[in-house]
């Protein structure tokens, strides 16, 4: 499709910009601090706040044009998919500031990203803050300090559009197809009748060119969350002030569980929607076409064993990983979460048994909500290692 070659280009010379500095799922702020105190004049830094446990909260701006861009990642702590994705825009910008599409976005467009909004979750690899609240439900009653910074920001800036970035679990499905759902998107309600104003309308049509250009490298991969309304949540509490605002959700690639696939993907999301935005080609997008993304369902299991003969009968058992920080590390610990004559899902990784025998844990009769250290299949043991 020649309208996304650019977007094929990029993808084809990703590895050149890509910063390899940043790698795995669990992303803390010291890994980025040496990134963001070695950023080109072109960007400039600042500490705009602190978290409960008083680590530093940035922001980066750059560009000089009249269009103001806000994003911001990490609010959940340990959604760092799109973090790393940030510093590879970021190094990319540096790169080619003085060329093509990117001179004309930095012309266009002033920028101001918040690359970790919640530090304190992201060394503890949680969803929450210190204080265990859910940023992404703080947004009217302001209680925690980062909450605070993100709503000061938005007050100072003054932002035209923004991009609330965030991960999925690998649960998701792009539709009910058997394609798990590697980048989703939404554009929030701005009341509970789901009404679609102008500026509502822009941020459809921002997806939607997202969805067209990342067509070809993504098949039937791109879905769409429900757009239930929640003032609670910050995008439907930004979206309500008629600020466009877009929720982007980094999810799962086939065997990518350290979502290294998948960020480039997220780097390619945010190429395509500041490019849109800065050169206005995402106005040509009939906004319908927004409802045709496929609806997000929860369809997948990490490992299902089809047809394993057990105590328990011919079943089908689903497993799904449990991501645990321990010692600093972060491991994913299989969990039996359903045995069941039919398990009516799809598996991003099936093992048909062919009702031969299965032990796990050395143990014929099973039970779920069981962390799985060892599956037998016929004699032969399976390897659990994820990926």
């Amino acid at each position: 499709m020649e309208k996304s070659r650019f977007i094929i280009d990029l993808f084809n010379d990703y590895n050149s910009f890509k910063n390899k500095e940043l790698f795995g799922r669990h992303i803390c702020l010291s890994d980025i601090e040496i990134l963001l105190h070695d950023l080109g004049e072109e960007f400039t830094l600042k500490e705009i706040g602190a978290s409960v446990l008083g680590k530093p909260i940035y922001s980066i701006q750059f560009g000089s044009g009249p269009i103001k861009v806000m994003a911001w990642s990490q609010m959940h702590g340990n959604e760092a998919t799109t973090t790393k994705a940030v510093f590879d825009l970021l190094k990319y910008i540096g790169m080619y500031k003085d060329k093509g599409f990117v001179r004309e976005i930095l012309h266009n467009c002033s920028l101001c990203i918040l690359p970790m909004l919640n530090p304190d979750g992201a060394e503890a690899y949680t969803r929450v803050n210190a204080n265990k609240i859910d940023l992404n439900r703080d947004a009217q009653n302001l209680s925690e300090p980062e909450s605070k910074v993100l709503k000061q920001v938005f007050k100072n800036f003054k932002p035209d559009f923004c991009l609330n970035l965030h991960d999925q679990r690998t649960i998701f499905s792009a539709g009910n197809k058997p394609n798990p759902a590697v980048l989703s998107f939404l554009t929030p309600s701005m009341d509970k009748d789901r009404q679609i104003y102008p500026s509502r309308v822009k941020s459809m049509q921002l997806i939607a060119k997202i969805a067209e250009d990342l067509s070809e490298l993504l098949p039937g991969r791109i879905g769409r969350y429900d757009d239930a309304f929640n003032i609670n949540c910050t995008g439907d509490t930004f979206q309500s002030t008629q600020t466009p605002t877009i929720l982007f959700e980094a999810g799962h690639f086939p065997n990518d569980y350290e979502r290294e696939e998948t960020r480039k993907y997220v780097f390619l999301a945010l190429i395509s929607v500041l490019k849109s935005i800065s050169d206005a080609s995402f106005e040509n997008i009939d906004y319908r076409k927004y409802q045709e993304i496929p609806e997000n369902e929860k369809l997948f299991n990490d490992i299902i064993l089809r047809e394993a003969n057990t105590e328990n009968g011919i079943v089908d058992i689903a497993i799904q990983y449990k991501e645990q920080l321990t010692d600093g590390k972060l491991i994913f610990v299989p969990e039996i979460e359903k045995i069941a004559y039919k398990i009516e899902k799809f598996a991003h990784k099936e093992v048909h048994c062919e009702k031969k025998k299965v032990a796990i844990n050395n143990k014929s009769k099973l039970t779920e909500n069981v962390i799985v250290n060892k599956i037998v299949l016929n004699g032969v043991e399976l390897a659990l290692k994820c990926g």
